[in-house]
């Protein structure tokens, strides 16, 4: 009953591909976006009316935004989503601030060193953007040097989209600074085995 639409190469899709994968979930997947086409197509404008991926259809229900998505598959699956009311939105939190502060941060020196052909990167860009993330991750790593987990001792809906951007701010080509309880946490996220074939995926 599960389909995805989306391309690997988006931070997005892969977001909702790790989630399943750790749920264990099947979940077929069509390539979609950019020089996939697909998302202007009537049929898929029909189910997500902005165009973008990913698009999850679930039977007859159509959902898009990557983190609600996620949400959706831990609640539908009673794994990962925390049960008790502040846990949850401890996470919810944290998957909110992911999307709204550490992800803009971060796009921009993503999309000069990945996308940009390299006699037309913007070195000023690039700066801007490490000088706006390397202090969220400085959080981040002050966060996880009092717990395992984003939401606690066990892995929660919250650390799907960190991982995710991690691995993409992680995967460019340029120093940064230690930070030992994000890279423990990291370094656990990559052991695990529903972790292959997304985390450990080429930047793109």
């Amino acid at each position: 009953m599960l389909h995805l639409w989306g391309r690997l190469s988006s931070i997005n899709v892969r977001k909702v591909v790790l989630c399943a994968q750790v749920l264990g979930i099947d979940l077929p997947r069509t390539d979609a976006g950019l020089a996939f086409g697909v998302v202007d197509t009537p049929d898929y404008r029909a189910k997500n009316p902005n165009g973008l991926v990913p698009l999850l259809r679930d039977g007859d229900f159509s959902l898009w935004e990557s983190n609600a998505i996620v949400r959706y598959l831990c609640a539908r699956e009673g794994r990962l989503y925390p049960p008790h009311l502040q846990q949850r939105f401890d996470a919810e939190r944290w998957m909110d601030w992911q999307q709204t502060t550490l992800n803009p941060a971060g796009s921009p020196g993503f999309k000069q060193w990945i996308r940009v052909a390299p006699e037309q990167r913007d070195a000023g860009v690039i700066a801007q953007s490490v000088a706006a993330t390397e202090p969220l991750f400085a959080m981040l790593d002050e966060h996880l040097s009092h717990q395992a987990f984003m939401g606690g001792d066990e892995p929660t809906m919250a650390d799907i989209p960190i991982a995710c951007e991690v691995h993409r701010w992680w995967g460019l080509p340029q120093s940064r600074p230690s930070w030992p309880h994000l890279e423990r946490w990291y370094a656990g996220w990559l052991a695990v085995p529903a972790s292959r074939g997304v985390l450990d995926l080429p930047l793109s």
